[in-house]
């Protein structure tokens, strides 16, 4: 299956949607349902050192297989770190496109990828698969059960500042050698995400990679199955 498609079932009026107005979410459906992968509609606004407590502490509070916590967070506001990232970034991006045929080459050409300078800071989370060993509950026959408690508390993140009216931005783009010099994370820590947080002018009501065509919304019932793999309910 081709893995660039474009949108299914939208229609000119749909890409133009209104956008959802920034202001704090209601109930946990509508957070769910808002949450964005943000690049271009940050303000650079200075944040209130509170909500990004309880962003923090939101994060804080995912579940963990042993009660491990393997999680850090590190934040970012000094300029020339966040450059020295955004460049490197950058260089990444130029690799993927290499690898792209013409027409999804040209497609990505116009796809943003990351708010690295324009967020109001940056917060690397990292995954420290030391903590709580040895004989960390739950993880003996899943060795990733840590990893994913780590995805948890990036989810947290993600949803709380949602709720807060924040954007988060996912950035990817980099390769884990070069974030850890740049941080001075010590083996054998991985950093996992660098997100890009803070206020917003809006939150767009389609995801841009939709609106790009760059993949088409799979829905529900593609991916459920009953009882067995392949059979649908």
């Amino acid at each position: 299956m081709n893995a660039l498609l474009p949108p299914t079932g939208l229609d000119a009026a749909d890409l133009q949607a209104p956008v959802v107005p920034v202001a704090p979410a209601t109930g946990l459906y509508e957070v769910i349902h808002r949450r964005r992968d943000v690049r271009s509609e940050f303000t650079g606004e200075p944040v209130d050192p509170e909500v990004l407590h309880r962003v923090l502490a939101a994060a804080h509070s995912a579940p963990s297989v042993g009660l491990s916590q393997p999680w850090d967070f590190v934040t970012i506001t000094d300029d020339l770190t966040r450059r020295a990232f955004f460049e490197h970034v950058q260089a990444e991006r130029k690799v993927f496109a290499a690898e792209l045929d013409a027409p999804a080459a040209e497609r990505f050409a116009g796809i943003k990828i990351d708010g690295v300078m324009e967020s109001s800071l940056s917060v690397v989370v990292t995954y420290d698969a030391t903590r709580g060993a040895p004989g960390v509950l739950g993880r003996h026959a899943i060795a990733d059960a840590g990893l994913y408690s780590v995805c948890l508390a990036i989810e947290n993140l993600w949803l709380a500042c949602t709720a807060e009216g924040w954007g988060t931005g996912w950035v990817s783009f980099y390769r884990e050698p070069f974030l850890r010099e740049l941080l001075g994370i010590p083996e054998p820590i991985r950093p996992v995400a660098w997100l890009c947080l803070g206020p917003v002018t809006e939150l767009q009501q389609i995801p841009d990679l939709e609106r790009a065509g760059w993949r088409a919304r799979v829905p529900l019932e593609a991916v459920m199955h009953s009882e067995r793999w392949g059979l649908r309910a």
